[in-house]
């Protein structure tokens, strides 16, 4: 099994960066082709509560299906009230070692415990890093998060995994580490809306 990671950090990077959305930023561009920042916090919103319950392995209506099935919706008016409760409430459930063990669900997927963490934290992590760069925010997270993020999707195709990650993007040798790990899920670092 993997060492479990906190997610406190990537949660405390994702609130501050939730903070500085002005309603007026919901329909900007983001780096998820296609996608807003309401649609994109909309999605915070489903899979926050969906991995949570994967982290408790109490299976059933919030991990069997995929927190897009709906498509992506705009985000729905509590959001900023749903984010503050619901990422403490991600962040605390992942610090069970429990947690990181045995077999979980999400998404209608069955997956290790571990996998299942780290994906929650690289969809932390990413969105945090897209929603920052939709509305004009800096944005960081500490070496070990962003490395444990990169040691994660460095596991996937460079060329994209549909539905997951585009294609690598190149960067320079001394990019850092979270610019090493956007690029790799096919992110553009420089990435701003137009």
């Amino acid at each position: 099994m993997a060492t479990p990671i906190d997610l406190e950090s990537a949660g405390s990077a994702l609130l501050a960066t939730l903070r500085g959305v002005d309603d007026a930023q919901l329909d900007r561009d983001t780096p998820c082709e296609g996608r807003t920042v309401g649609q994109l916090i909309q999605h915070l919103v489903g899979l926050t509560v969906a991995f949570r319950a994967a982290a408790a392995k109490d299976l059933g209506p919030l991990t069997v299906t995929s927190p897009d099935q709906a498509g992506w919706p705009d985000a729905d008016d509590g959001w900023r009230a749903a984010l503050e409760q619901q990422v403490p409430g991600l962040v605390e459930a992942w610090r069970a070692d429990e947690a990181w063990e045995g077999m979980t669900q999400v998404g209608g997927v069955d997956l290790p415990g571990e996998v299942a963490g780290l994906v929650a934290l690289d969809e932390l992590v990413l969105h945090g890093w897209d929603l920052a760069r939709s509305t004009g925010q800096e944005y960081d997270v500490d070496e070990e998060t962003a490395s444990a993020c990169l040691e994660f999707v460095g596991g996937f195709d460079v060329g994209g995994t549909p539905g997951l990650f585009g294609p690598a993007v190149p960067v320079d040798d001394g990019a850092s580490g979270l610019d090493r790990l956007v690029a790799r899920a096919g992110r553009t670092p420089g990435w701003s809306p137009s």
